[in-house]
């Protein structure tokens, strides 16, 4: 016998106390807030009222969302930006936020690190030759999200100097 799980609704106070709970423990994007009050049953006429209270009240700000990701997932991720803003896209972050976020990325900062990256990856990268290496630590760098420019770059100067 299969067992249906029932999805409790909750009423706007309820879900703007639990979303206050939530993002007073981590930073929380608008679009987090509407995806959650969703699946909580939120009626849609009244989510951009609990997001407005959430907002006035800086619980949710999602320039200081953003720039706490991009600064999260380049340092700690080992992303680029493509990725990153893939990913704050995803989150429902406005264009004009996410490009303001990404401005605090340096391109130097963006190949030292994955510089790094791609000299942990080379020595467990399997391959018969110089040409396979090269191409397998090119696909590596461009799935972390890097400039294609970047990465020709970064990948080159790796091949040379090994």
């Amino acid at each position: 016998m299969q067992e249906t799980t029932q999805v409790k609704t909750k009423s706007p106070e309820q879900a703007l106390a639990s979303l206050m709970r939530l993002c007073s423990r981590a930073e929380k994007s608008s679009g987090d807030a509407r995806r959650l009050m969703a699946r909580w049953g939120v009626a849609a006429s009244e989510r951009d009222g609990v997001l407005a209270k959430l907002i006035e009240m800086r619980f949710i700000d999602d320039s200081r969302f953003a720039a706490a990701y991009v600064r999260d997932r380049s340092r700690f991720g080992g992303w680029g930006t493509y990725k990153i803003r893939a990913g704050l896209k995803a989150k429902g972050v406005a264009e004009e936020v996410i490009n303001e976020a990404l401005a605090q990325l340096t391109e130097d900062n963006s190949a030292e690190q994955l510089l790094r990256q791609v000299e942990r990856k080379a020595p467990k990268v399997k391959a018969a030759n110089d040409y396979e290496l090269k191409t397998k630590l090119i696909r590596f760098a461009l799935s972390r999200g890097f400039e294609y420019d970047t990465v020709l770059a970064v990948v080159e100067q790796f091949m040379k100097d090994r």
